[in-house]
């Protein structure tokens, strides 16, 4: 019955993946049958964010298509080698379409561009505003591309790759042996897995509605610190579904301390994205970047909120 069961649950979760990857899945051939029929995709074509979205969903699809062989083979390092083959696949496709996919923008460019340095511009700007906008102060900031802007979607990525297959193989592991001990913080990782990836698609078809302004509306200030928040808290409960159990340093205090080291390393990648700026949420002393460090008192805010949510967390599950 169990091994019923466990066929079962994995066929259901490569169907759903699937279904979760179409879009994706279809923005990654819609470019590549432009690229094949034109040379380049221009820019009125082009679907929004392909990458990083395309890889992570053909690394997903690939890791939860290998799950019944891992564990019929090699059960106890299913996950680590499910996540790092799934990993090694987003790379690959990263960097192909990195290195292959150009973009035109036939109103204001007509030399194509290279994918990846067009994505950077479009994490700055509201996508349905690219035609119509003027130079602004981030244009100024942003200077000439820099590939180093690609850590935001790189962290973005591993990270989804891994709490997703988390999820995926937790679960299928307690069916396979009976084992109940990692449920609630498998509940909670896809719970977080599942509100990240939604901010992350908000983003990808809003931008969180940035007009290229250092100084952001309240809506899109409230929305990037949800957004920093939650990434980090993904990253820390993905670390509780592993340390439950064992002593407070390890079950509580790291976790709550890589969530936060994870939000400022986003935090550094907007940094580099800006010329060493930050977005700004507001004017005064909450909200202008302190001297030496360039974070704002409310950037730290949001710092330590992750790791300070991801502890309480953690402490909740392990007392229980």
């Amino acid at each position: 019955m169990e091994n019923k069961t466990f066929k079962k649950y994995c066929l259901w979760s490569l169907f759903g993946v699937l279904i979760a990857s179409f879009y994706p899945i279809y923005m990654g051939v819609a470019v590549v049958t432009d690229m094949i029929r034109y040379g380049t995709v221009y820019a009125e074509d082009y679907p929004k964010y392909i990458i990083p979205y395309t890889p992570i969903a053909l690394a997903l699809i690939l890791g939860i298509a290998l799950m019944p062989l891992l564990f019929k083979r090699i059960e106890k390092f299913a996950l680590a080698i499910g996540t790092v083959i799934s990993t090694a696949a987003f790379f690959a496709a990263e960097f192909l379409l990195e290195s292959m996919v150009t973009v035109t923008h036939t109103v204001v460019q007509l030399v194509p561009s290279k994918l990846e340095s067009w994505q950077m511009y479009m994490c700055a700007y509201f996508p349905g505003e690219m035609e119509e906008r003027t130079l602004t102060e981030v244009d100024l900031l942003m200077g000439e591309y820099s590939p180093a802007f690609k850590m935001h979607f790189y962290i973005i990525s591993v990270v989804l790759i891994l709490s997703v297959l988390n999820c995926f193989y937790g679960f299928a592991k307690m069916i396979r042996t009976g084992d109940t001990s990692r449920r609630k913080p498998l509940i909670l990782q896809s719970v977080a897995s599942g509100a990240f990836l939604a901010m992350c698609i908000w983003a990808c078809f809003t931008a969180f509605y940035r007009t290229g302004d250092v100084y952001v509306s309240a809506l899109s200030a409230v929305l990037m610190c949800v957004f920093f928040v939650l990434f980090g808290l993904t990253v820390g409960i993905y670390a509780v579904s592993f340390t439950l159990g064992k002593r407070v340093i390890l079950s509580v205090l790291l976790p709550s301390v890589l969530a936060s080291t994870v939000t400022l390393v986003m935090y550094i990648g907007e940094m580099i994205l800006l010329s060493g700026h930050l977005y700004r949420f507001g004017e005064g002393f909450l909200f202008d970047g302190i001297a030496g460090i360039v974070l704002a008192p409310i950037d730290i805010t949001v710092v330590l909120l992750s790791g300070v949510i991801t502890a309480i967390i953690a402490h909740a599950i392990r007392k229980k």
